[in-house]
């Protein structure tokens, strides 16, 4: 047993390595590889590597989805849009989960949840398909009682809220969003469904969100690329990690 990997489960850290791809995609090289981070990063101690494939894929291409599937000791959790195009992909790749979000081409990263209320017919077919071929469902959903029950409703057994709000926010605006998460994964709990979290956490503000017990796993992708460029990669997802695990053991 490690202290980043404790005996039972403490909570999960899923890496996501999208940015990895936006410094490679930005001179239009083979470096630095996302496979080799993700691989590394696995070594790191990441319970599960996240990755986005974009329909304008500005970071993850196709080939890295492909090529990084059968590498993996972990778990591959792939983000995906909901259109037949991502939902067919997923399913030809087989990742143990995909997690359905929302896309818009113009934003610069992922601005809220999944609005499973209003695209509840879309989001039921998208799920079923997936489910059939054995894939394990996530939606990305803000902290919303109504979203909540409708990701319930639609038959997927994981959500992940989304934590930006909580992290673009200070004092006690950020402690009523914190609030709000709680309630949140309360909720989600009630429904019967995994939780987990993520968008916008980085090292000196992931404390409260891994405190918090029914929280199953935290995705974080930038800060780790960023904290990299000073520490190094496999030092920055295990400062991560070991944060997260520090913090879990102690809120209980």
């Amino acid at each position: 047993m490690s202290f980043l990997n404790p005996a039972g489960p403490v909570i999960d850290l899923g890496v996501n390595i999208d940015h990895v791809a936006t410094l490679r995609n930005a001179r239009g090289t083979a470096y630095p590889d996302p496979i080799r981070a993700a691989l590394l990063a696995e070594q790191a101690g990441a319970d599960c590597i996240t990755l986005h494939l974009r329909e304008d894929r500005r970071h993850i291409k196709d080939a890295d989805v492909v090529n990084l599937a059968p590498q993996l000791l972990t778990r591959m959790n792939l983000e995906a849009a909901v259109t037949q195009e991502m939902i067919d992909f997923a399913c030809r790749i087989k990742p143990a989960d995909v997690c359905l979000v929302p896309e818009k081409r113009t934003e610069i990263t992922t601005e809220g949840g999944l609005d499973v209320v209003r695209f509840h017919a879309e989001v039921s077919k998208a799920v079923k398909q997936l489910q059939d071929e054995g894939i394990r469902v996530s939606l990305f959903i803000d902290a919303d009682e109504a979203q909540i029950a409708a990701a319930a409703d639609v038959g997927a057994p994981v959500i992940e809220l989304h934590t930006g709000a909580y992290a673009d926010a200070e004092g006690a605006a950020q402690q009523e969003e914190l609030e709000r998460i709680k309630r949140g994964v309360r909720w989600g709990v009630q429904h019967g469904l995994k939780v987990n979290a993520g968008h916008g956490l980085h090292y000196t503000n992931v404390q409260a969100i891994a405190a918090i017990p029914d929280i199953a796993e935290l995705n974080i992708g930038h800060a780790i690329v960023g904290h990299a460029v000073f520490v190094g990669w496999e030092n920055a997802v295990r400062e991560m990690k070991a944060i997260m695990v520090a913090t879990r053991l102690g809120a209980r």
